[in-house]
């Protein structure tokens, strides 16, 4: 058990204190059309729709907004749209993986380059940095779901593989074929998580100075601003006295 990452929580903080709820909500509602496009539309039978619809309630998606974005997946003139990644490197070489959804590929691909290479980092290939990083299902509870101990002992018998607890809350990991299965034993017990996503989850953190810190904010904010964009990640981490001053 440790603590979570402090960008991890910065991240945390900014998503839900975010004014662009539309934006948010785009981007929830384009993974829940193609959930519902590519298995089935009852949530009950398809996973990932699942995940996507605990993703739109973690953050206040109306459920009309949702049954929108089904219904849209049904309709024979809905987008299709590509899955991508890209990877590369930021500032100072901290990797970077960049998850989206597009209907362009030539469009995205052209945008997040350019967003790489003015931050001075630079886009690489498939593969470039995602051996750093693993492929897990990380499960979100705030801190009122219990202490530590409590959380661990329900992640162990849920069949987690390990757990982040702070202040601020409790991180499970789990293998991602598992997450569905882990999620829902752990709601028999904590009750519905705040969150669960697949994740790619960084091996190791790099600490940054107040300078990079910046700098890869602002190349972060810019990638997730992106309409295209679904998921930004990198492995670094912001120490107390660097995020004292963000």
């Amino acid at each position: 058990m440790a603590g979570h990452s402090k960008w991890a929580n910065i991240q945390h903080r900014k998503g839900r204190q975010d004014a662009a709820r539309s934006k948010l909500f785009s981007k929830l509602s384009k993974e829940i059309t193609v959930a519902a496009k590519m298995g089935d539309p009852d949530p009950e039978k398809n996973p990932r729709l699942r995940l996507a619809v605990k993703a739109a309630r973690s953050q206040s998606m109306p459920k009309d907004v949702i049954d929108r974005a089904i219904k849209k997946s049904q309709a024979g003139d809905a987008a299709d749209y590509t899955e991508i990644r890209y990877e590369g490197y930021g500032p100072n070489g901290i990797a970077i993986i960049v998850e989206a959804l597009t209907d362009n590929i030539n469009r995205t691909a052209s945008n997040v380059r350019s967003y790489f290479t003015k931050s001075g980092g630079n886009l690489g290939t498939t593969g470039s940095v995602s051996f750093m990083f693993d492929r897990v299902g990380e499960i979100t509870y705030g801190p009122e779901a219990g202490d530590a101990d409590t959380v661990m002992m329900a992640a162990i018998e849920a069949g987690a593989d390990d757990v982040e607890s702070d202040d601020e809350g409790h991180w499970i990991y789990c293998g991602d074929t598992s997450l569905n299965e882990v999620s829902e034993a752990l709601e028999g017990e904590l009750g519905e998580a705040m969150e669960a996503k697949l994740i790619w989850k960084p091996q190791s953190r790099t600490n940054v100075d107040l300078e990079t810190a910046q700098k890869l904010m602002r190349l972060i904010d810019t990638l997730e601003d992106d309409d295209d964009v679904q998921t930004v990640v990198a492995n670094f981490d912001v120490p107390e006295d660097v995020a004292a001053q963000l």
